[in-house]
């Protein structure tokens, strides 16, 4: 009989994150299968429908290893020129943002350098960030612009996180974030600014289907619900679904604004209150954590865990990756923090970084091992899957496959 399938993996634990009444939707003797990109089979290996030889052309045994999806980071802003390293070093040397911020530095640091690399430069400086996430069990990554703040800029950030996907075949889904801060040529102008996002920035990046959706900072150091309102229907008219920085630094309402507008996703929501986390239930936004930036910036509000538990907003958890308030390389670490200092269970956390993850960015073709689905997975040397939020950094994963090919 001619062979079902591409690949079948025997001998493997399956954390699937799948609903089906165990913890982690454990399969313990368990067999992965998958042909065209796609998984054709994930459940015991008992139940395989044929001796393993005559199912599919490449067999191997995990060596009852866990394997469980591919991890989803979905929320970065891997592409940017320069570093901050400087900034982290003037801070612990008593500087602090403003006087950072006066002699150049911050955010606007970080948009001089973006503004002056070319495309290929801007590719080089950004892929071993996303080698390194990759390697860390990362299937699929969003990436946001933002360090542009002009249109040729925002273009060529979106350029190459494209690239970035075509060049280390990872699943890349791109955000347009010209609402992320002031450019200097429109100090003291944020409503024209805001113009320009809407009504020169937005269409040119739709038109050219730059981006999956569109982003904004509603912050009282960024930009107003009003102002945030504007991008998020002028998103909508254009087709584009949206995301957003809410409730980080303070309660502008922003989760409900996201909700309002069907958003997939909230993201950072310290101090999001209990009826922005009502909204989002109501709405299905998703509940996006960000415990690196948390980290970096010493924060002490905790996001409200336990109103998203009891609204059962779905609650995801990304590195958040960028230069100055979370340079941080690993989600594994990420679903670590979120554990240590959200108190989230590491089966929470992982379901933060696969299916809910997915979730945040309109993806129905992952975050599971289950038939259909992308065979998007990842193969540990682990004894049970709490190790991989247990283990604080650590090369852990043995085996990484994007559409059951081996990265």
């Amino acid at each position: 009989m001619s062979m079902h399938w591409d690949g079948l993996l025997l001998d493997c634990r399956l954390a699937t994150m799948t609903d089906n009444g165990v913890p982690y939707g454990a399969i313990e003797r368990g067999a992965l299968a998958w042909k065209d990109g796609v998984l054709a089979f994930a459940g015991a290996q008992a139940d395989l429908p044929d001796r393993p030889d005559r199912l599919a052309a490449q067999v191997a045994s995990a060596g009852n290893a866990w394997v469980t999806p591919g991890l989803i980071d979905c929320h970065t802003h891997l592409v940017f020129g320069g570093d901050r390293a400087g900034e982290f070093e003037q801070r612990l040397n008593g500087a602090n943002y403003e006087e950072i911020a006066r002699t150049g530095g911050g955010i606007m640091s970080t948009v001089r350098a973006t503004r002056a690399a070319d495309e290929d430069a801007l590719l080089a400086q950004s892929l071993p960030r996303a080698r390194a996430l990759l390697a860390d069990g990362v299937t699929t990554l969003e990436i946001k612009s933002g360090y542009g703040l002009d249109l040729d800029s925002e273009r060529r950030m979106l350029r190459v996180a494209r690239r970035i996907g075509d060049e280390l075949g990872i699943g890349v889904r791109t955000t347009f974030l010209g609402a992320h801060a002031l450019p200097p040529e429109f100090t003291g102008r944020q409503d024209d600014y805001i113009a320009q996002v809407c009504e020169v920035m937005l269409p040119a990046i739709a038109r050219e289907q730059l981006a999956d959706a569109a982003d904004a900072f509603c912050e009282k150091i960024a930009f107003t619900p009003e102002q945030t309102r504007r991008v998020f229907t002028k998103a909508r008219e254009l087709g584009l679904r949206v995301k957003l920085h809410a409730d980080q630094l303070s309660d502008l309402g922003g989760a409900a604004l996201a909700a309002e507008f069907g958003a997939l996703s909230a993201d950072h929501l310290e101090y999001t209150s209990e009826a922005g986390v009502l909204a989002m239930a109501a709405s299905g936004s998703v509940a996006v954590l960000l415990p690196g930036a948390f980290y970096a910036l010493r924060e002490t509000k905790l996001p409200p865990i336990d109103a998203f538990r009891t609204h059962r907003v779905p609650i995801a958890i990304a590195t958040d990756l960028n230069p100055g308030t979370s340079p941080l390389l690993s989600l594994r670490l990420a679903m670590n923090m979120a554990c240590t200092l959200f108190r989230l269970t590491p089966e929470e956390a992982l379901r933060g970084a696969t299916i809910n993850a997915a979730r945040a960015l309109g993806l129905a073709d992952r975050g599971t091992l289950a038939v259909g689905q992308r065979a998007d997975f990842v193969v540990w040397g682990v004894e049970r899957p709490a190790d991989l939020c247990y283990w604080i950094g650590g090369a852990l994963a043995r085996e990484v496959r994007i559409a059951g090919r081996c990265v």
